[in-house]
């Protein structure tokens, strides 16, 4: 079987588009559910011991890049406290397993993002749980397609920013004032942000927002000695694609305009986060990591 580690072809390491790739009605989206699988990094992702004693929070830990990261963690030897919505508890479970299989501290804590308060309970149980917190790891988001800006509501435009930009900093704040030097924070943004997709105004704007917030943050904690860095990936095969984060007739195309041909799997984000929190990167902070395929950015 092969690893993060195997010499291989990245053009055809994952399979490519087709009419399989089908959509699930509403969000937020399950991973079970899902026509094509994902590959979080389940049977291929091999840890080395590089985050070994660290405690870490993940936000959208159930599915998608979320879950792809707390597998890599766990198994670079981190303990988690993990978030996601109570209606992806399915999702969850599987993750929770996964962790504790790698002899790791799994606790799991649903809740809505949007909630400043729950956001200030996930470092709490970090705290009071994994017995402190160096160790933030951002990824949740929401992604909703709409063509035309008429149709864009402000309910949709508040949860989106709420969700992927309030919530990033209630957590920041809150993570902050508890974390001892040599900690790092990673966020996470999109290639939207460089080129944006007219159907997703908001979701694009957001992902602007949080790479001008991550590299701010950056010099402000750095005499602190915490990192602040971002992930950008391109497209990615997950849930929030096919639970009304694309449209249904553009799926079976999804990730081709990549030059590597194909959308990303989950478990090739990973190894990103886990550099940008162990301390080989301890020199890297206010950095965007474009993790795209070969998409071009500025």
């Amino acid at each position: 079987m092969t690893d993060q580690y195997t010499f291989q072809d990245p053009t055809t390491q994952y399979r490519k588009p087709g009419p399989e790739f089908q959509e699930q009605q509403g969000g937020p989206g399950l991973e079970q559910d899902m026509a094509v699988q994902p590959d979080a990094g389940e049977q291929t992702y091999r840890g080395t011991g590089r985050l070994t004693g660290r405690k870490a929070i993940v936000t959208g830990a159930d599915s998608g890049i979320g879950r792809a990261a707390a597998i890599a963690l766990a198994r670079e030897g981190a303990d988690i406290v993990l978030s996601y919505l109570p209606e992806e508890e399915a999702d969850a479970q599987e993750v929770v397993q996964l962790v504790e299989k790698a002899g790791r501290t799994a606790v799991a804590l649903p809740g809505d993002l949007k909630d400043e308060a729950y956001c200030t309970q996930l470092v709490d149980s970090a705290v009071e749980r994994l017995g402190g917190l160096d160790l933030l790891v951002n990824v949740a988001g929401k992604q909703q397609q709409v063509p035309e800006i008429a149709d864009l509501t402000t309910e949709q435009f508040d949860a989106t920013f709420r969700t992927n930009v309030y919530a990033m900093f209630w957590l920041c704040k809150a993570a902050i004032a508890v974390m001892p030097p040599g900690s790092s924070i990673i966020n996470t943004s999109s290639v939207q942000a460089y080129s944006p997709s007219p159907i997703l105004l908001d979701y694009a704007t957001t992902k602007g927002a949080i790479n001008v917030f991550s590299k701010a943050l950056a010099q402000q904690v750095a005499e602190r000695g915490i990192r602040v860095n971002v992930v950008a990936p391109g497209p990615v095969w997950t849930p929030l694609q096919v639970a009304g984060g694309q449209p249904a007739e553009a799926l079976a195309e999804f990730g081709a305009q990549a030059p590597l041909g194909r959308p990303a799997q989950p478990a090739e984000m990973a190894p990103a986060y886990v550099f940008l929190a162990s301390a080989e990167s301890n020199y890297v902070t206010g950095e965007v990591l474009n993790a795209n395929g070969g998409m071009p950015t500025p």
